[in-house]
């Protein structure tokens, strides 16, 4: 088993991937060859499945938004996505319109190898080809009939399968205990979810016992993929919140009005008390400079009344003259 196949499947397990998403991302990895037509036929085949026709588009929307050394994922997830198209439910077309974009964005796709060798040609000249056709309406039909035509014929030669043939039933992404419970239920109501319940449950049997390890080498594989993987995880930074300007402006607006609301802090009463000290310190010495001006002045009136009667008793004749 390679290591890449190996990695794959331990993501499949890890990401609990459904059915269909599993189908799509082997017929999309990065393998060096082209998607297996059997393994298209039966996604496409998917395709007309209510429950796996979402999930089948959404991973080939997840690959072909790739980039870089993944060069392989955006190509054959483009291959995979001509051939249901032409075979598969009619709605891959429309959805395809609705999201006609995301393909018209790969006509610039640009990756260049080690060797210089320029990779994105591929998916450029498919982008164009497929962008093309899904605007010509008239193309589109007639390349369908000729591809669904195509599919019956070789379908019909290699497992003698009529175009009539409905797919089997689809149990997309159920967890074990409810899958238990409703078999259980099933039997006792004799409703037709039992059978499909046991019939769903043996076809993860094959993919869980190929993933298990043959030899100890495997094994010791497994244990440091397993081991790869959890560190990636655990050194991927947290998501950070997508905030736009409106919702910043109003978060600013917010704690500008908290702040204004808030009650004024008092003074310190330790503050308080200081300035209530100076200030009756202040008014005693002004008492004090106030009561020694009033003696200076009492003090020069005194002089002043003694110095007026001196004189006037030495102006005063003398008796006995």
């Amino acid at each position: 088993m390679q290591t890449s196949s190996l990695r794959r499947q331990m993501k499949n397990m890890v990401n609990n991937y459904t059915e269909a998403e599993i189908k799509v991302r082997e017929a999309t990895s990065n393998d060096p060859w082209g998607p297996p037509s059997s393994l298209m036929s039966e996604i496409a085949d998917l395709t007309l499945n209510v429950v796996a026709f979402p999930e089948v588009m959404g991973m080939i929307w997840k690959r072909l938004n790739d980039h870089g050394k993944n060069w392989r994922h955006v190509y054959k997830a483009l291959i995979l996505l001509d051939y249901l198209i032409k075979t598969g439910a009619e709605r891959v077309a429309q959805e395809c319109l609705k999201n006609i974009y995301t393909i018209q964005t790969l006509r610039d796709f640009q990756f260049m190898d080690r060797d210089g060798r320029d990779q994105g040609v591929n998916v450029r000249e498919k982008a164009k080809h497929m962008v093309a056709m899904l605007k010509d309406e008239e193309k589109l039909k007639k390349e369908r009939s000729q591809a669904l035509k195509t599919k019956t014929r070789m379908a019909g030669a290699s497992s003698g399968l009529g175009s009539g043939s409905l797919p089997p039933p689809y149990p997309g992404r159920q967890p074990i205990a409810p899958r238990v419970y409703e078999q259980e239920m099933g039997r006792c109501r004799g409703s037709p979810s039992s059978f499909h319940s046991s019939s769903s449950s043996p076809r993860l049997a094959p993919e869980m016992e190929q993933a298990r390890p043959t030899t100890s080498g495997e094994e010791e594989l497994q244990l440091q993929l397993a081991l790869a993987m959890s560190r990636e995880e655990s050194e991927k930074p947290s998501p950070t919140l997508d905030i736009d300007e409106q919702t910043q402006l109003q978060i600013a607006m917010t704690l500008s009005k908290e702040e204004t609301q808030k009650p004024v802090q008092p003074a310190p009463a330790a503050l308080d008390m200081d300035e209530d000290a100076q200030f009756q310190l202040a008014l005693r010495l002004s008492k004090e400079e106030h009561l020694k001006d009033q003696i200076s002045r009492k003090g020069d009136e005194s002089m002043l009344q003694l110095v007026v009667e001196n004189s006037i008793r030495a102006m005063q004749p003398k008796g006995g003259v």
